[in-house]
């Protein structure tokens, strides 16, 4: 099933999970990076820890917006105003991505973090719920960047079955209604697939609300 939003349709991957295909142009990708790469120089990347053991994730990570999410060893998941290493209030999201949200997500409030994942080649994400959020009505906007990846989505359950397929550069995903708490992750980084980062890799931009409307 295909849903249109202005000139843009969307495909229904399963219930509440609707994907837009090359949903950004290449002019738009090319100044989507580089605000991104303005502000990674002023929240640098870095290495989110597993809570309890903390094993470091595969991926290097930085957020924009009010809040930003991160996770160690002692604190485990949480979202904060501050950058973990430099103690500085997180970026501003860029107006791209605040008009984007307005556009494909039916949720009154703004989106207040923005999780910027970095994928080397080798990295990848293990299946996951979206469930550190107070609101769960407010939906998940995805954005990729760079090399494609195999993306895997399944239920509400971690035994639901699973279909993975790949995301491109400028697709964007929406998780919403009875998709909102699916498990997903990432199988593997398809490397050499884009040209957009020179020394390639994967950007990937998540977008959420944290707080209720309440």
């Amino acid at each position: 099933m295909t849903t249109k939003i202005g000139e843009h349709r969307g495909v229904t991957i399963q219930p509440g999970a609707t994907l837009f295909p090359a949903r950004l142009d290449r002019a738009e990708q090319e100044q989507l990076l580089a605000d991104l790469r303005a502000a990674i120089a002023e929240a640098p990347l870095f290495r989110p820890e597993m809570p309890k053991t903390g094993k470091p994730f595969s991926v290097r990570m930085t957020n924009l917006g009010p809040l930003g999410w991160v996770s160690d060893r002692l604190g485990g998941y949480r979202y904060q105003p501050t950058h973990p290493t430099t103690g500085q209030p997180w970026p501003k999201m860029p107006r791209l991505l605040l008009d984007l949200w307005a556009e494909v997500c039916a949720y009154p409030g703004p989106p207040e973090a923005c999780l910027v994942n970095f994928y080397e080649p080798s990295a990848k994400m293990g299946l996951h719920q979206d469930r550190d959020e107070a609101d769960f009505a407010a939906p998940i906007l995805s954005v990729s960047l760079g090399d494609s990846c195999r993306f895997r989505l399944g239920g509400a359950d971690r035994s639901d079955p699973t279909r993975s397929f790949e995301l491109n550069s400028g697709d964007v995903v929406v998780l919403a209604g009875p998709s909102r708490l699916a498990f997903h992750g990432v199988d593997r980084i398809l490397a050499g697939t884009s040209r957009l980062l020179p020394e390639g890799g994967r950007v990937n931009l998540t977008l959420r609300r944290v707080t209720g409307m309440g």
